[in-house]
Order: structure tokens, then sequence, then C-alpha cells
């Protein structure tokens, strides 16, 4: 816009002629109007009693405003309306107030009635619409209203008006910052709240008002953590960077231990250079022990708290979010151990393909990472290579990321790339590419010759700026070893009479004074010549000429006198003061006179002293102490409102503040607890009679336990990871303490028969194989008891839920002290083959199935068995029909080792869909064995597991020998994190290593949940939108009848059926339905994200597939491979 039509603007004039305003009628020759008929047709239209007229005037009021024209005039005639019944003509009003009502405080405030009406009208928009209006009206008069106002937005039901509320408090905070006490109470309602729209909201809130305070973050950090995925871009950023600070006050320094290595280092080149003192001697040896002492008695255990963090913000490197990944990639830097931040690179090269402001930010950033982190991005090297097209500042960035990944592998492709960057046209970017030249050759001395000749080459240049350049950089380069050339400072003296650039005269002036006595005929000459045109020189050469003149007087008086008192005395009426002072400081300093005092003698000591070489450094290099990705960090000047990244604790603080007691479900712990405690006891005297004492009752319990009330919910248990006691399962185990006490019964009797005839048909071998595992497993508990402290850290690490269950870690922890405390019991080896087998029997119970070829058919077998007693358990005493149970059809067999590649032998596994006992959160993997060559192979184990972060793996007992011909099987245990990405690994005999890896299909990384179909669409209905995946498709033509549907989808993925409706409606007289629908329920193994799965077939066998998962990615795959199976 023209200055001229702005000024009309402010005027409150007509704009140009040529683009007339909505609010005049060019018909009507409006726009030549006089100023008082300005906007008449608008308020006119504003004031009449049709809707219409006003909604429409108001839609040319926002569009002026949106163009930047001012209607402030407009205000009395808006304000007005605020009362309008219409609401689409409200939220307009609404919009303009918040734009004006902060000018016109005035006649805001007389409509503040009205505003106090709106925030209780029954439309959510016009709520948050009212408080924002209300928090815009920046008077300190209505300061209480305010106050009010967001106390009760913040309780509203609507999580819109919430997160307006969360808006207002900063807002409201700047205007009187007294009310800060009561703000905070209200940041701590807000904190709490589970919906993700107000969450970045009331951070950014936090952030404004109170940063220091950690403690309210405690409760919510891992609500936070959790919530972060659905956020709303904003808010992630202003999340992570939050829970950035966070971390670094709340855990220990992941790779304290690597710092502690590299102090045990240094302490020993201390010890050994300080032969003399014998004390000394003694400190450092005391130091380094204890160093030692250190690293060997407190070895670093990651939090989960901060595991949970890394895991959750990992998959927002894949943002389409440039500062989501940029924020990412700093908490990834600053908080992830030294052999996970890697990760970031690829998704920071990713950003480089973005627009040009977004490369100079995030290429700020890699620079300084690539300072301490270089090999991170070393494999990216060519993605920093510059374009043409480049602006010159990413040129100049580039340059300086290339600088920093310059090693000796990959030095001679960047100089190859420096030398095409030299023919550039733009003259800062060819200084610059000299620069980075100079600065490669002195960090890599084997390349520093060669980078030499390269400069002096470029001295031969048409272009004088980079001879120029050349000429600076060659000097700090000869610094470093001068008398090897002296060839090269003679070729620069005859320089002088064709550069003109002062900088580059002063640098040879320098060199040719600092080394005058490896040119000893040249120098001389130089400096008649300089005298000849010093008084045309510029300030930085003529203090060189003066120097220059100096140095020689003092080491070649005889031919060098006459010209420097004739260069001073030009010096002494410069008109430059420093050249004036400078002169008669060093005419002092080398003509001794009577009056010099006793520093003349030093003159020779003060100017030929021998100085150090400049050590050419990254600009980026002391950068990283501001937190990457904030303002500071860019501008290397602390910004304002930024917050200092703290430094990591010494001592890690309690855990504990972080877990979440739940409330309202206190008595069903307690009957929980009682009734879990009941178990135990009945278990607990057939446990020690089958003499396997030391293995505690901690797991024979939990398994029960488990198997009762647990591993078909998924979760409230002290293994599982979803916060508190599950819903379904309380509801599950409704009935009687005594009935249930009874069906247990029952259902081991059961369990036992059906084991007995399998068990008797397995080998004396597997048996043995047992005893010696058992033997292992008592072995590695007394090793334990010893450290009980270190052996409960670990523990909890493993079984710890994530959202806090202090009371099951307590009962967890008891019932290990327990275990540790009882003695072994000894006769384990001398029993006889009965009581082996009664022990393996046991053993399949409790912990993961025995090594047997037969285990396949066991598993299906016991898990059919299994899952009706607990559909039983959780339904009332009606049996269901067999559609309800997840029939686990016989499991995909997958191969890992083919029997060539494998020399003979052959491994296959298959997924076994049993829970794995030493740690629910695994997936359970059983590996079968086959030595098909014509020797033994001994010592089956795995080394070198190689997984992404996140992940873990139990590792399967070592197979101490399996004969030729003969098959063994083992089960291992993988926490894929809910990733399909593969576990790799070495399988090791006792003469090869094999390179395996073990990719699961999506469908077995979860387990299945029983829900009744009530909860099943009460939670289906609070995981739509995004959460929400619906596929058509037309089934295969053997996969029309239910039976075929739900075996389909139950093999595609571990899976449970969902009843349809009541007991009542299922009985026999209700017909079944043309068109059923088939539910199936689920969830994650790792965080227990709940998956349900619905099928409702059509006419001809059409079928609708949707999938709701709070995991997208999960919920994307899972459609793909239930599709496949049901149409092929």
């Amino acid at each position: 816009m023209s200055s001229s039509s702005a000024f009309n603007d402010e005027k409150g004039g007509s704009s140009s002629v040529g683009e007339p305003e909505y609010g005049h009628d060019p018909a009507s020759g409006g726009i030549f109007s006089s100023d008082y008929k300005r906007h008449d047709d608008l308020k006119e239209m504003l004031d009449s009693n049709k809707d219409s007229l006003k909604l429409e005037a108001m839609k040319r009021i926002v569009a002026m405003i949106a163009r930047g024209k001012n209607a402030s005039d407009l205000f009395p005639a808006v304000v007005k309306n605020v009362a309008c019944k219409n609401i689409e003509v409200k939220k307009l009003v609404y919009v303009y107030l918040v734009r004006y009502a902060e000018e016109q405080q005035d006649l805001a405030l007389l409509s503040i009635s009205t505003f106090q009406r709106g925030l209780k009208d029954p439309n959510q928009l016009i709520r948050a619409s009212a408080l924002r209006v209300l928090s815009s009206i920046r008077v300190t008069i209505i300061v209480p209203i305010m106050m009010l106002a967001i106390k009760e937005a913040a309780s509203d039901m609507s999580p819109y008006v919430r997160k307006t509320a969360a808006h207002a408090i900063p807002k409201l905070y700047s205007l009187d910052p007294e009310q800060k006490d009561q703000l905070i109470e209200v940041i701590e309602k807000l904190l709490a709240d589970k919906t993700t729209l107000v969450a970045g909201s009331v951070v950014m809130a936090f952030e404004e008002v109170c940063p220091e305070r950690i403690d309210l973050i405690h409760k919510n950090y891992r609500k936070l953590c959790n919530l972060l995925i659905d956020v709303e871009e904003w808010g992630q950023v202003v999340i992570i960077n939050m829970l950035t600070r966070y971390a670094r006050t709340q855990f220990l320094n992941p790779n304290i231990n690597e710092s502690l290595l590299e102090d045990g280092s240094g302490g020993e080149k201390t010890f050994y250079g300080s032969d003399d003192d014998e004390d000394e001697d003694g400190e450092e040896k005391q130091k380094k022990a204890e160093a030692a002492a250190m690293a060997k008695r407190k070895p670093y255990v990651m939090d989960p708290d901060h595991r949970l963090l890394l895991r959750n913000t990992k998959p927002l490197l894949q943002s389409r979010n440039a500062a989501v990944v940029m924020a990412v990639a700093q908490l990834y830097f600053h908080l992830a151990p030294k052999a996970e931040v890697g990760v970031i690179a690829k998704a920071l090269v990713r950003l480089l393909r973005s627009h040009s402001e977004v490369q100079y930010v995030v290429l700020q950033n890699v620079a300084t990472m690539t300072i301490k982190r270089r090999g991170m991005f070393e494999p990216y090297l060519k993605s920093f290579y510059i374009r043409s097209t480049d602006p010159t500042q990413i040129k100049i960035l580039k340059l300086e990321v290339l600088t920093n990944l310059a090693n000796e592998t990959n030095i001679s492709t960047i100089l190859r790339e420096f030398q095409t960057y030299i023919k550039s046209m733009d003259k800062d970017f060819v200084a610059a590419t000299i620069q980075a030249i100079g600065r490669c050759a002195t960090n890599i001395g084997e390349v520093r010759d060669t980078c030499l000749n390269g400069l002096v080459q470029l001295l031969s240049n048409r272009d004088e700026l980079v001879v120029a350049e050349s000429v600076v950089v060659i000097k700090k380069l000869l610094q470093m070893q001068p008398e090897k050339h002296s060839d090269i400072i003679k070729h620069m003296a005859k320089l002088t009479d064709n550069i003109q650039v002062p900088m580059a005269r002063a640098s040879i002036l320098w060199l040719i004074g600092e080394y005058c006595e490896h040119v000893p005929k040249i120098a001389p000459d130089v400096l008649r010549k300089m005298a000849k045109s010093f008084t045309n020189e510029e300030d930085i050469v003529k203090l060189q000429i003066i120097n220059l003149a100096a140095k020689l007087y003092l080491t070649n008086s005889k031919q060098t006198k006459l010209l420097t008192q004739y260069v001073l005395n030009l010096a002494k009426y410069d008109q430059n003061y420093d050249i004036r002072d400078r002169a008669r400081f060093i005419r002092q300093l080398i003509v001794p006179t009577e009056k010099s005092g006793a520093l003349s003698k030093y003159a020779k000591k003060l100017f030929l002293a021998l100085k150090p070489a400049p050590v050419l450094e990254s600009p980026f290099k002391d950068r990283d102490h501001f937190q990457l990705g904030s303002l500071s960090h860019l501008l290397n000047a602390k910004a304002g409102g930024y917050q200092e990244l703290p430094d990591w604790p010494e001592s890690a603080p309690d855990p504990s503040v972080r877990n979440v007691e739940v409330k309202e479900s206190v008595p069903e712990w307690t009957k929980c607890s009682s009734r879990e405690k009941r178990k135990e006891k009945k278990v607990e005297k057939p446990f020690y009679s089958d003499s396997e004492g030391e293995s505690g009752p901690t797991e024979s319990a939990d398994s029960e336990s488990d198997s009762s009330s647990r591993s078909e919910s998924g979760s409230g248990s002290e293994e599982s990871r979803s916060g508190s006691e599950s819903e379904d399962s309380e509801e599950g185990s409704e009935s009687d303490d005594e009935e249930e006490d009874e069906e247990e019964k029952e259902k081991k009797k059961k369990k036992k028969e059906f084991k007995k005839p399998v068990q008797e048909s397995m080998s004396e071998q597997s048996s043995e194989e047992e005893d010696r595992k058992h033997e292992r497993r008592s072995k590695q508990r007394k090793s334990n008891s010893e450290s009980e402290s270190e052996e409960e850290e670990s523990e909890s690490e493993s079984s710890q839920s994530e959202s806090g269950e202090s009371d099951s870690e307590t009962e967890v922890k008891k019932k290990k002290k327990v275990a540790e405390s009882k003695p072994p019991s000894k006769p384990v080896k001398k029993d006889n083959k009965k009581e082996k087998k009664e022990m393996s029997l046991l053993d399949l119970d409790d912990f993961e199935p025995a090594p047997s070829p037969q285990v396949t058919p066991v598993n299906t077998f016991l898990s059919n068995s299994l899952v009706t007693d607990l559909e039983g358990l959780s339904l009332s005493d009606s049996v269901l029909s067999p559609a309800t149970i997840a029939p686990s059809s016989t499991l995909k067999s997958y191969e890992l080792l083919h029997r060539i590649t494998g020399e003979g032998l052959s491994v296959e596994y298959c997924f076994s869909r049993q829970p794995f006992s030493p740690d629910a959160n695994m997936v359970a993997v059983q590996m079968q064995f086959t030595n098909n060559s014509t020797s033994d192979t001994k010592n089956l184990h795995m080394e070198d597991v190689k997984l992404q972060s996140g992940m873990r793996v139990k590792e399967f007992p070592e197979i101490e020998l399996l004969p030729a011909g003969e098959t063994a099987t083992a089960v291992m245990g993988i926490d894929f994190c809910d990733s399909t990405q593969a576990a790799n690994f070495q399988l090791c005999t006792h003469t090869r290593k094999f390179f395996v890896s073990i990719q699961p299909p999506v469908g077995e990384l979860m387990r299945p949940v029983f829900l009744t179909e009530n909860e099943f669409k009460k939670e289906q209905g609070q995981l739509m939108g995004m959460n929400e995946i619906t596929e058509k498709l037309t089934l295969d033509v053997k996969c029309r009848n239910e039976h075929a549907i739900v075996q389909r989808v139950t093999t595609a993925a571990h899976l449970s059926r969902v009843p349809c409706g009541s007991d009542k409606e299922c009985s026999p007289p209700v017909p079944p339905p043309d068109h059923p629908i088939h539910r199936f329920a689920g969830r994650t193994v790792t965080s227990g994200s709940l998956v349900l799965v619905t099928v409702a077939t059509k006419e001809e066998g059409a079928a609708q597939l949707t999938v709701n998962c709070e995991k997208m990615v999960i919920g994307t795959m899972l459609v793909k491979d239930i599709l496949l199976a049901l149409t092929q």
C-alpha cells in the first residue's frame, strides 16, 4: 500500500481510487464522499432488524480488517450487536471485538455485562469468544472479573473453552502479576486435564507464568508424555521444550559413565606425569581408584520415565512440522544416550529440503551438533554440498558443517568440492570457502601442505578478493612452520605491488616483519617501497608498516635505520591518533635516549617474541550452552524470556513423585490386594513341596493371578503399563470370592489333566535341561540377593508401571523380598523322574513352555482351554458359545535360519501367543532348532543384540548340546516397543556365528482383552477421528460365514472376540441377524493401547472393516493385514 493511501486510511479518508473499499458502494459515488459519511451503509445495515443484513455487514467488516483496513470507527455500531441472538453474527462480532477491544477500552467496558452473559451461553464457541474478548480488554479494573471468568472456564465441559482459559492466563498475568498465586492454582487444575486440546495451551501458560514450578509437572509428566503424539503441532513444540528442561532436573546424565571414563584417563596422564612427588602420586591413585569404584558400584540404569520420554517423542521426528522435528532433535541431543542420538540426523537432513528460512535455522543447529557429535552426520555428507541456487547465508552455514565433518577419510572429496566453490561468482561465499580450506588444513595435519600449495596457486587469481583472502589464510598457516616455507613468504612479498585490499597488504607486511630473518634481502626493500606510499595507505596497513620498520631496525639497523626514522616521522604527523601514538611509543622503545626507561633494553624480546600459531575455531564452538532450537542459540546471545537449560543433577531425585494415586478406586484396590494375598497363600504350599524353593512364590503367584484375572484384560497388574486397574478387569471379576476360588481350583485340575499326557511323552533330556536352567536361575537369585537394592532397582525398571501404580509396586517388591529371604531347597537333582516331571509341569505353568518338539500343539490346546476358563470367569454363570472365544489356530512358522546357510542347523520361529511370564511387556517368540548335520551342535546362544531404541530382549537359555538329527525348542521374549522393526542378533554355536533378525507381523504386537459389547462401543466412541481407519472390501468366497471370518481375523491378529450384546440377547430364542457385525478387541503388548476391530458384513459378500487404535501407525498396518486375510 502506498504511503499516501496509508495516510488517507489513518485520517479516515477513502483509500486510493483504483481500489474501492468494501464499506463504500461505488455506484452511489461513495468513493468521493466526505469523511463523516464514511461506512454509513455498514452502520445502517448493523442497525437494521434483519439478521441477514447484519451478517452481511459483519462479513464485510471482518474482510476489511483482514485486508489491514482501519475499521475502528465502526466500534459503537458493532458493539451494540454483541447481544444479537443470531450465533453467526455473534461470532463475527466477537472476532471484531478481540481486534479492537484493547484500543477502545471505554466502549468495550460498557458491554462487559454482555460478555459475562456470553460466558454462560450454551454454544461453546460463544463462551470461548466471550472469554477471549474479556481477556483482551486490558484494564486493571476488570481483573477480578477476568479472574472469575478464567476460573469458571477452567472447569467448563468443553475442552475448547478450557483451552481458551489457558490462553487467557498469560494475558491476565501480564496485566496484573500479583494474581500469580491464583493463576498457578488454575494452571495446576488445567495441567491435570486429560484432553489433547488443552495440553499444549496450558503448558504454554505454565512456561509464561511459573516455569520454575517444576513440582506441578511431576504428577502430569507421564500423561503429557503419552498425550504428546496427539497434541496439535505448536503444543507439541512447547511441551517438548518444557519436558527437556524438566528431564534435565529429574534424571541422571545417560552419558555419565563415559564422562567418568574420560576423567579416569585424565587422571592416568597426570599420574604418570608426576613422578617427582610421592604424595601427589598417592592422591592421584586414590582418585583413580575412587573413580573406578564409582563406575563399578553404580552402573547407569535409565529411569523408566526418562525412557518413556525418549520413546514417545521419537515418532515425532516424522512430523510434517519443522518446528516439531527441531524440538525433538534438541531433546535427543540434550537428553539421549550418545548411542541413540544418531536417529535425529536423518530427520534434520530431511528438513534441508524445506524453505531457505527453515534451512537456515536447521543448519545453525546442525553446525553446533557437528562440533560435539561429528559421527552423527558423516553418512549424510553429500546432503550438505552447496547448490548454486542457495542463498549466501545458507552456503556459508553448509560450508561450516562440511568443515566440521572433515576428517582424514573424507577430506579429499571435501577439498575437491571446495575447489569448485572458489570459482563461484558470490564473493562472500568464495572468501568463506578459502577460510574453510584454512581450517581444514589446521585441523588435519596430513593435508596442510596440499592446502598451502592450493592457496598459493590462488595468489595468481585474477580476482583480488580471492587473492586477499588467500593471503590472510596463508599467513595463519605459515605461523605453524615458517622455516619450511620461506619461498612462499618471498612470493607473497612480490604481491605487495599488486594487491590493494588493506587486510591482505597488512597480512603480508606482518609476515615479512615476523620472519624477516628468513628473507633478509627482501624485507628492507619491501619497507622502502612501503615508505614511499605510506601517506596513501589505509590505517591498518600503516600500523603494520611501523611494526615492520621497528622489527627491521632491531635486526638489521645498518640498512634500515634511516628508513625507520623516515617512517616514524611520517607517522608522527598522521591524522589518526592511533598511528601517532604507536609511532611515539615505538620510537621510545627502539631508539634509546637518556630519558627512555628500562623497557628499551627489552625491545627485542617485546617485538620478536615467538607468537603462538592462531587456532582456527568454528564460530559455533561455544553455542551449545544455549538450548538448541532456541532464539538465543540462533542469535548467540541471551534473548528475553529464555530459560536456561539446567545442569544434570549429581544424584537422581526421588522418582516416586511422578506416581499418580487413583483416589476413586480405593475400595477396589483393597479388595484386589486381599484377594491376591489369599491366592498367594493358597499357591505357596504345593509350590515349596515341589522342590523349587529359590525361584520363589513371586512368579507362581503372579502367573496364577495373571491367568485368572488379567491375561485377557491386558491391564491392571504390577507389570501392565496402563496407569490404574482397568475397569474391564474389575467388571470381569465381580463374582463373589468363594465362587472364584472354587472355579480356580477346578481350572487348576483341568490344566493338570491336559498337561500330564503331553508331559509324559517328553524326553528326559528336556527335563534335565529344565534342571540346569533352574540351577542357573537360583544362582542368579543368590548373587542378586547380596545386592538387594540394585536388584530392586532393575526389577522396578522392567516391571514398574509407566503411569505409576505405587501400591502395586510396593506389593511386588515385598513379594520379591519374601522370595529372596527363603533358603534354597537343595534336593533338586536327587529327586526321581516323577518329581522331575512334576517340576517341569510347574514350569510350563509359571515360566515359559518347556523345550520340546510338541510344544506348538500344546500351546494351542492350552490357550483354548485357558480362554474358555477366562471367558467363563468374566461373564455370569451362563456358558458362552464357542464363537466368542478367540480361536488360536495353528500358529504360522517363519524361517530364521535355513539349513544350508546354517551349515546343517535350521531354525524356525513362531509367535506362541502365550504370556511371557518373566516380563508381561514382551512378546513370546518360540524357536525350534533342528540339527540336520551328522555332528553334534554345542552351546547354542545369542550374542551382539542390535535393537532400535526402546526395544528389549530376554535371551533364551543356552542350549548346551543338540545331538545330530535332534530338535530342541526354546522361548525368548522381545519387547518390540509397539513397532514392527526387526530385532537383529547373532545366533552362535561353539564354532560359528549367524546373523539373523526377527520381524513381527503387526498382529503379534497385541494381546487379547475381554470387553462386553457396551464397553466396546464406549471405547470406540473415544477413538474416533484420526484414530479410526475404515476400508470397504469384498469377502473371499470361502470367508462368508461367521466361523471363517472370526478365524481369519484372529489368525491375522492376536485379538479376542467381543460377545454380541448381553446374555439374554445371545440365548437361543433370538434368531441371528442377517448381516452380523463381528467385533474384536486387544491391547498392544508394550503400551497397553486399545485396538478395536469391527467387521460389518453386508449383502453379497460386501463388508466394511473398521480399526480404532490410539497408535495410528499400528492401526494402518493392521488394516492392511486383516484386509489381506479376508480377501484372499
